[in-house]
């Protein structure tokens, strides 16, 4: 059976990229382990695809129809840390990939990293500028703005206000017995 753990940990999480590019994926294992294998989950296939195993000596076993030109593994800095390249990028390419390891005859997947190819990226929201006005801007539009989001919100300074008029209510009793005590001891000293 399949076991998402958090025995690895990829980066990263998401890729947005170009046909014909190329790609890495970097797998940290946190176990002991024989090697790495690499996985893809297509949800437009609904199937889950065997690419490739690399063992601990970085020997390369390729599932079937999976091309060596295309995808590679690679031992970044470690032995605990790999690293899957992936070529010549097309849609069809695109899926969840999970790096996983063999323990006691079962496969532990790490979270995935979701990769998208597109044929074009696209184009962030065109910005419209506003002409600069030569009339000075009134403060007040500042502080409308400011009341209604971050320390100035409602939602701050209302339950504040409340906390701070229940406080001083509660003070006023107290007050009062205080003021009561000082004319009592006001009025025996000076009856003496």
């Amino acid at each position: 059976g399949f076991y998402t753990t958090v025995l690895s940990t990829q980066a990263p999480e998401r890729i947005l990229t170009q046909t014909n590019n190329k790609t890495e994926i970097l797998c940290e294992l946190r176990t002991e382990h024989t090697g790495v294998y690499w996985y893809r989950w297509s949800q437009e296939r609904q199937h889950f695809e065997f690419l490739v195993f690399s063992n601990a000596l970085g020997k390369a076993t390729y599932g079937t129809n999976v091309s060596q030109d295309k995808f590679s593994v690679h031992e970044a800095r470690s032995q605990s840390s790999y690293s899957l390249h992936i070529r010549h990028l097309h849609p069809s390419d695109s899926g969840t990939y999970y790096c996983s390891v063999s323990q006691s005859s079962q496969l532990l997947l790490g979270r995935g990293t979701q990769l998208r190819v597109v044929d074009a990226l696209p184009l962030p929201p065109k910005t419209t500028q506003t002409p600069v006005s030569k009339k000075p801007v009134p403060w007040i539009t500042k502080s409308k703005a400011a009341s209604r989001e971050g320390a100035c919100s409602p939602l701050v300074w209302v339950p504040l206000a409340a906390g701070v008029l229940l406080l001083l209510l509660g003070l006023v009793p107290a007050a009062y017995r205080l003021h009561r005590l000082r004319r009592r001891l006001w009025l025996r000293i000076h009856r003496q």
